[in-house]
């Protein structure tokens, strides 16, 4: 691994991430979060179209470098190459068999660096009479079992965003595979390729839930007690317009979230038995419309009662909990998460914010061994921004 002074528990590692949609990025970004060196090579055309003179903004983008390079033609191939030859890990979003074609797949890069460890991400894998579909993350977590699950009782199934295909079961499982090779790579010297696809990291999300579907215990979706069947796992609609959560699942919980309601248990129906939840869902949703979400949180705030306000993404780094932790960093203007999990020998890591490519290219590339004079070269035959 290249040296560096970089601060985190993946510094000196270092990662060539060709740039395609969300879970590319994202797995970079979980990567570049540690402290690894991440160069993202993004397509010359788009470089070369970019506008310097506003700010990059994609905060999947931050703690990387970048440069514009044309792929498709021989000499930004063998440029690639010859970066993998100094890297730790790829990431590769094409489809199967495009990294090939352009002469940068894991045999062209491995050959000239044993010790690499080739990520290739894709919603359908490697293999599969899938494999040369498109598809984005709702066909993904369709055809995995994920998708039909979500959602509320009578009504279809529900995507929750692009969150468990591309993300979760995407980008979040690359970095972890990444991660498992290059620590494998410490015991036995050489690399390997990986092949994350993100129906399988979609199935893996819910894999308890298989086997409480197979065995009868978990029901149709949105009639179970973590799917909005239970009353008391729901989210309700506050006086100002606003929705409180609600979590209280086991008994002592729930005795605490009535005690804030200011409700009797003796006066309601059996909370146990699923055919009192649509009255007792009727009963708690008439008792939060009386308050704001503010006052709401008065209540519960510090007490055991599972309940909590329902945060929009351009308000949640405000939330006291959330400041007090650092949980997320403002970058012009704009709040994104912090980096995490967090490391008692790292203590609260700030990536740099997001660079166009071509910002400083010949800087970082003489830093991954390509020189001035080269440089130039490329940059005259629009090979390289």
């Amino acid at each position: 691994m290249a040296s560096s002074t970089a601060r985190g528990a993946l510094a000196g590692t270092r990662v060539l991430e060709i740039t395609g949609l969300g879970p590319g990025p994202f797995c970079g970004m979980l990567l570049a979060d540690l402290g690894a060196e991440v160069l993202r090579v993004e397509r010359a055309d788009v470089a070369r179209a970019t506008d310097h003179s506003r700010p990059a903004g994609n905060a999947m983008h931050r703690g990387k470098r970048a440069i514009g390079l044309d792929l498709k033609s021989p000499e930004g191939a063998a440029v690639f190459v010859r970066l993998a030859r100094h890297a730790d890990a790829v990431i590769d979003v094409f489809r199967p068999g495009v990294a090939e074609r352009l002469g940068i797949g894991p045999d062209d890069c491995m050959a000239a660096n044993p010790r690499l460890v080739y990520g290739r991400l894709t919603g359908y894998g490697q293999d599969g009479p899938y494999s040369q579909m498109a598809g984005h993350d709702i066909d993904y977590i369709a055809i995995a079992g994920a998708l039909e699950p979500l959602g509320r009782a009578g009504q279809p199934p529900t995507p929750p965003l692009n969150v468990i295909g591309d993300f979760a079961g995407g980008g979040m499982l690359l970095a972890f595979g990444i991660v498992t090779a290059l620590l494998e790579r410490e015991r036995t010297g050489v690399g390997q390729v990986i092949d994350a696809a993100m129906i399988d990291g979609a199935a893996l999300m819910l894999t308890p839930f298989f086997s409480a579907r197979a065995s009868g215990f978990w029901g149709p979706r949105g009639t179970n007690l973590l799917d909005t069947g239970a009353p008391f796992y729901e989210v309700y609609e506050t006086a100002d317009g606003e929705w409180m959560a609600v979590g209280a699942i086991e008994p002592q919980f729930y005795a605490a979230f009535l005690a804030g309601l200011g409700l009797d248990a003796n006066t309601l129906a059996d909370r146990d038995d699923p055919a009192n939840w649509p009255a007792l869902k009727t009963a708690f949703a008439a008792v939060f419309r009386q308050r704001t979400r503010a006052q709401w949180c008065h209540i519960f705030d510090g007490t055991d009662a599972c309940v909590a306000p329902v945060m929009s993404p351009v308000e949640a780094h405000t939330h006291p909990h959330n400041a007090a932790r650092r949980g997320f960093l403002v970058h012009d203007g704009v709040p994104q998460p912090a980096p995490g999990p967090r490391f008692s020998s790292h203590p609260d890591p700030e990536p740099a914010p997001p660079e166009h490519p071509g910002a400083d290219t010949a800087v970082v590339l003489a830093e991954w061994g390509v020189n001035g004079d080269d440089v130039a070269a490329l940059q005259s035959a629009g090979v390289l921004v």
